[in-house]
């Protein structure tokens, strides 16, 4: 029974170390790009779609998003906007996740 008890042990403590700690900073620019890069493309997508009135539920972004509007020019203001909302959030998300992944690894192994 020793015998068991410490291979339980040395397969505990593998997956304690095998606890995948994500870079903040990689999350939030991937989380940033894509964000940015939807609110450009959509913007776009509607202004090449043209049309008697362009993108009505876009343009409720302009409440939140200082500037933007359903233009060119306002796809690169909404991808500004979206690249540093999706940065703060995504980094947030990463940083959460390492402190919690720390505090159990520190938990797991005491």
């Amino acid at each position: 029974m020793p015998m068991k008890r410490e291979m339980e042990e040395m397969e505990k403590e593998g997956l304690v170390r095998g606890t995948v700690r994500v870079n903040a900073k990689i999350i939030g620019l991937t989380l940033g790009l894509l964000l940015g890069l939807g609110i450009f493309v959509a913007t776009n997508w509607l202004v090449i779609k043209g049309g008697e009135r362009v993108g009505p539920n876009l343009s409720l972004l302009s409440n939140y998003f200082i500037g933007y509007r359903v233009s060119f020019l306002g796809s690169l203001i909404g991808f500004a906007y979206g690249f540093a909302l999706g940065t703060l959030v995504g980094g947030l998300i990463g940083w959460s996740n390492s402190l919690i992944s720390r505090l159990r690894r520190r938990r797991d192994l005491h």
